[in-house]
């Protein structure tokens, strides 16, 4: 098959390489807009079993992926300035750099031939190809080109964001709810690499606007937020990165294909930073687009109704979560005045995912603290 991938994040390299791999008369090429070594994240983060997707289908990507990575087990939720440990929450992390160096090296050794520095908006110069796969992110140019086609539907959430690095080292995944005089600031922070954390920063509109962050530079808006976060920062720096305020939009589409034109990843459909889901969605991408390949090869029509038909069921469980998740955050002033343990088990319930049997299954501490806070309420028996 003669392929054609916009996009060199994880999503395109990764399917470039799964097909690839499997058959190397495969003519592939990855067209990537940005410079080679560019990255304008920081960190990414992995569950487990996120993780086992790659490690069942390539666990020779899976072993340099991780080559870099530090694991720990523990999630904190800092609340009225007191952290509540959640144990049994194992997450790899890494730098976003390494990951597509990773990706890179992988797709290089068997043959796949990435672009750099290569915008493309229009499909048109690859109408001799058998497939174009569009993984060119949540502002996808080909998913704007063709929108009568896909359908999109571009939720744009109220709340502001900004991705900024730190040498504080969180080996637990904090979240991190501090007051300003301005409104509630917060920060969803790990360690990906032995010398540095992400750091991203949540504010709500009107916090943005009482603090002026609409008005302040780039450099102005991260003294403010290392002044939100003092007690956290414990003298570190935040570290900028074309970080930038902005608001997240959730990305649907009615249509995941159009012809021989197929979306995956953040052009097909947007988690949310607060669950994560974001490059773990994408590789599933990979893997369903791969697998429908192996059940009908290079029938492209029977392929791609197989993709959508395996993939959606699963992304739409996902992305539900990460929607409720999302308004979890945009609606935390009925909250603010519960104890931190209740606050903390408000978070670990939030997207209907996780009921109280479950809590108590992966951390039993949290389920009986806050039994024993709530004597008033029915818990499950055995609880």
């Amino acid at each position: 098959m003669k392929i054609r991938i916009i996009g060199g994040g994880p999503a395109g390299l990764f399917y470039a390489y799964l097909m690839k791999r499997a058959d190397r008369s495969h003519d592939i090429e990855v067209f990537e807009r940005d410079p080679e070594n560019a990255t304008y994240g920081w960190g990414v983060v992995f569950s487990d079993v996120a993780l086992a997707f790659v490690r069942d289908i390539a666990p020779e990507l899976y072993d340099a992926m991780t080559r870099n990575q530090v694991v720990f087990d523990e999630m904190a939720v800092v609340h009225k300035d007191v952290e509540v440990t959640l144990a049994h929450n194992t997450f790899h992390r890494m730098g976003r750099i390494d990951l597509l160096k990773a990706l890179h090296e992988q797709c290089r050794a068997i043959g796949v031939l990435i672009n750099f520095d290569q915008k493309v908006e229009d499909v048109s110069r690859f109408s001799d190809c058998d497939l174009i796969v569009a993984a060119d992110g949540a502002n996808s140019p080909i998913r704007t080109r063709y929108q009568e086609f896909f359908e999109p539907s571009l939720d744009e959430r109220p709340n502001l964001l900004a991705w900024y690095g730190t040498t504080r080292l969180f080996q637990a995944l904090s979240l991190i709810f501090r007051k300003t005089p301005h409104g509630l600031a917060i920060a969803h922070t790990y360690q990906y690499s032995p010398t540095h954390s992400t750091f991203l920063v949540e504010v709500d509109p009107e916090t943005f606007r009482a603090a002026g962050l609409n008005e302040m530079s780039e450099a102005q808006s991260l003294s403010y937020c290392e002044q939100a976060f003092t007690k956290d920062l414990q003298g570190h720096k935040l570290l900028s990165n074309k970080s930038s305020w902005f608001k997240y939009t959730i990305v649907k589409n009615k249509h995941w294909y159009h012809q021989n034109i197929v979306l995956i990843g953040d052009a097909l459909r947007t988690g949310h930073p607060s669950v994560g889901s974001g490059t773990r969605l994408a590789m599933q991408d990979s893997i369903a687009l791969f697998q429908a390949y192996e059940k009908y090869g290079n029938d492209v029509p029977q392929m791609l109704a197989e993709f959508v038909r395996a993939r959606q069921p699963g992304s739409d469980s996902l992305q539900k979560a990460a929607i409720k998740s999302t308004e979890w955050y945009e609606n935390l002033q009925p909250k603010l005045g519960l104890d931190p343990i209740s606050f903390a088990y408000d978070y670990v319930t939030r997207s209907g995912r996780v009921d109280h049997a479950e809590v108590l299954k992966r951390d039993p501490q949290l389920a009986q603290a806050y039994e024993k806070l709530h004597p008033e309420m029915t818990f499950p028996t055995g609880a």
